[in-house]
C-alpha cells in the first residue's frame, strides 16, 4: 500500500515541478531576450534530465551499467514515442524552423554517435570527455545563434511581449525548486515502480528501458504537456529534443568520466538502440514540411515552420506501444 502512495506522491511532485519549471524558463527567456526554444533546449532540458543523470551515475557507481545505459536509451525512446506522441495527440504543436533544420538532425547525430561508441563494449573516460565537449559546444552555439536571431527580429518589429513577468531571482529560485521537485518525484516514482516490477519478476534490462526510463522521463512528460497547454510550443518540443541530446552527451558523458561504463555485453541493447534511432528519424520525418517545400511556400514564418500533428502523435504512441509489447515477449 505504501509503495502505491509513493507512486502517487511522485506523480504529483512531477506535475507541479513541470508546471513551475516552464514558468521559470519562460521568465528567464524574456529577461535575457533569449528565444523560448533555446531555454527549452538548455535550462528546461537539463532540469528534466536531472533524474536520468542521478540514476545513471548512481547505477554506474554501484556496478549496474545495464541500468545506467538502459535508462538513457529507454528514456530517449519514451521521450519521443510516449511524451511527444501523447503531447501532440492532446494538442498539435507548431514547430520552429531551428528545431527542424538544426536541433532534430543534431539529436539524430548524437543517437548514431552513441551507438558507435558502444560497439567496443566500453564507454571510456576519454569518450566521456568527448561527449561533454560536444554538448558544451552545442549549447554555446545555440545560445549565440538564438541571441543573434532575437537581435535581427528586434530591428524589424518591436516585441511588446518580452517584458519579464517576474524578478530574475524569483525565476532562478523557481527553476531550482522545480528541478528539486522533479528529482524527488522521479526517485519516488522509480523506486516504487521498480518494487512493483520486481514483484512480477521482470529482468533488470527490461526494468531499465521501461520502468526506470519511463520514471525518469515523467518530468519531460509533465513539462511538455504543461508547456503545450500554455502555448509554449518551443519549450514543449525543445524540452524533449534537448533532453535526448543531454541524456546522451551529458548524462552518459558525465557517468563515463566518473566511472567508465563497462563489464557487460552492450550488444544486448542493439534492439533498443535501433528503436531509439528509428524514433529520432520518425520525429524528423513528422516535422519536415514536405508540402510547403514542394510548393515553395515562403509565407511560413520561423516559429510556425511546421506542425507536429495529432496523426503523427498517434503514430508515435502506437509505435511506442509496439516497442514495449515486443520487448516483453
Amino acid at each position: 500500500m505504501l509503495t502505491y502512495l509513493y507512486l502517487i506522491a511522485g506523480l504529483a511532485l512531477l506535475i507541479v515541478g513541470g508546471d513551475y519549471l516552464v514558468k521559470g524558463g519562460v521568465a528567464i527567456a524574456k529577461r535575457f531576450k533569449v528565444p523560448s526554444l533555446i531555454i527549452g533546449m538548455t535550462i528546461v532540458a537539463f532540469g528534466t534530465s536531472s533524474p536520468e543523470f542521478i540514476v545513471s551515475c548512481q547505477s554506474a557507481l554501484q556496478g549496474h551499467p545495464e541500468i545506467s545505459l538502459g535508462n538513457v536509451v529507454g528514456s530517449n525512446i519514451a521521450n519521443i514515442g510516449l511524451i511527444l506522441g501523447l503531447t501532440a495527440l492532446i494538442l498539435p504543436m507548431a514547430v520552429n524552423r531551428t528545431s527542424v533544420k538544426m536541433d532534430i538532425p543534431f539529436m539524430i547525430f548524437c543517437s548514431l554517435l552513441f551507438y558507435i561508441i558502444t560497439q567496443d563494449n566500453l564507454i571510456s573516460r576519454c569518450e566521456g570527455i568527448l561527449l561533454i565537449s560536444i554538448i558544451i559546444a552545442f549549447v554555446s552555439y545555440s545560445i549565440y545563434k538564438g541571441k543573434k536571431e532575437i537581435k535581427q527580429e528586434d530591428t524589424k518589429v518591436e516585441d511588446t511581449d518580452t517584458k519579464p513577468e517576474m524578478k530574475m531571482i524569483s525565476a532562478v529560485l523557481m527553476i531550482i525548486a522545480s528541478c528539486g521537485a522533479l528529482t524527488i518525484g522521479a526517485n519516488l516514482l522509480i523506486e516504487s515502480a521498480i518494487e512493483i516490477a520486481k514483484y512480477f519478476g521482470v529482468s533488470e534490462r527490461i526494468i531499465s528501458v521501461t520502468v526506470v526510463a519511463f520514471g525518469t522521463s515523467v518530468p519531460e512528460l509533465a513539462t511538455s504537456i504543461m508547456a503545450a497547454i500554455r502555448k509554449e510550443n518551443d519549450i514543449a518540443i525543445g524540452n524533449v529534443v534537448g533532453s535526448n541530446i543531454f541524456n546522451i552527451l551529458f548524462v552518459i558523458g558525465a557517468s563515463a568520466i566518473i566511472t567508465p561504463i563497462q563489464n557487460f555485453d552492450f550488444s544486448t541493447f542493439n534492439y533498443d538502440f535501433c528503436w531509439m534511432i528509428i524514433f529520432a528519424a520518425m520525429l524528423a520525418l513528422s516535422v519536415i514540411p514536405f508540402r510547403n517545400i514542394i510548393n515553395k511556400n515562403k509565407s511560413i514564418d520561423n516559429k510556425n515552420y511546421s506542425t507536429l500533428s495529432r496523426f503523427s502523435g498517434f503514430i508515435m504512441l502506437a509505435s511506442y506501444a509496439a516497442y514495449v509489447i515486443l520487448l516483453l515477449q
